[in-house]
């Protein structure tokens, strides 16, 4: 008797053990976001892919306030992704982020990639995985005209340089001028908001960006060149190499296709 209740227990205890560890490995692909999954055969399962996007950088990911569609360079380059991998530009969903957001929004499963004019970085792939790049930009100065601000060397401490939290530009100009209060605001229209107030002599970030800014009010505009290299790069979460290579296969085609340059020449007012 005693022996059967025992064996009975050990099957009790084996079959509890077997539930608590599905359990685990469910809540383990719940709580990734997807990680231990194949999220490109996610994509063509659910027939989208959903990009984080910027919605306030002008050129690149900026919502239309006539039809409430974000539109850019980025977006476009989105939409023929979407195209190469499922078959259909239209099969793409955009959320917006901001560069403080964009990746604990990938980390949480939100969104499948990132693709918000954001700079490849040694630091940064140690939390993503990043495609080819697909822009070139360099980090740079806008100003109101007439400024006293002509480069980076003319930044000392008594200049208010505006940035965007979370961005590298950020990191770079208290590198490049140690000196120079920094002050930093949580999107692009907030910063050049902040610009246009008076709050700041000067805003930095990649010239591509700033172009963007400068074509919205032409009271703005870039002076020094670029003092940083700053590649663009689309972001999948780290071990997402099917994704990463469906992405990097999608942006070859579109530059063997000439489809590349359309979408550059539509969009960025500088070669």
């Amino acid at each position: 008797m005693f022996k059967r209740k025992k064996g009975l227990f050990s099957i009790l205890l084996l079959a509890f053990m077997a539930v608590f560890m599905l359990a685990a490995c469910g809540d383990k692909d719940k709580t990734t976001g997807g990680k231990d999954k194949d999220v490109l055969q996610t994509i063509k399962d659910n027939d989208k892919i959903v990009f984080g996007v910027k919605n306030d950088s002008n050129l690149f990911g900026l919502k239309n306030p006539s039809t409430g569609d974000i539109e850019g360079f980025d977006i476009d380059i989105a939409k023929e992704i979407a195209k190469s991998i499922l078959g259909d530009a239209s099969k793409v969903e955009f959320k917006e982020v901001t560069s403080k957001t964009r990746i604990p929004m990938l980390q949480n499963g939100d969104i499948d990639a990132i693709i918000a004019t954001m700079t490849i970085s040694v630091e940064r792939k140690k939390e993503v995985d990043f495609s080819d790049v697909y822009f070139q930009a360099g980090q740079s100065l806008l100003v109101k005209k007439g400024s006293k601000i002509k480069s980076i060397d003319d930044i000392d401490n008594s200049t208010k340089v505006i940035a965007v939290k979370g961005s590298t530009s950020a990191q770079n100009i208290r590198e490049k001028a140690p000196k120079a209060q920094v002050l930093e605001f949580e999107n692009y229209a907030e910063a050049f908001t902040a610009l246009k107030a008076g709050k700041g002599d000067t805003l930095t970030t990649d010239d591509a960006i700033l172009y963007g800014m400068a074509d919205q009010d032409n009271n703005y505009e870039l002076v020094g060149g670029q003092f940083t290299d700053e590649p663009y790069g689309i972001a999948a979460k780290k071990g997402n190499t099917k994704l990463v290579e469906a992405i990097n296969k999608a942006l070859t085609e579109m530059k063997d296709s000439g489809r590349y340059d359309e979408i550059h020449k539509k969009w960025i007012k500088k070669d």
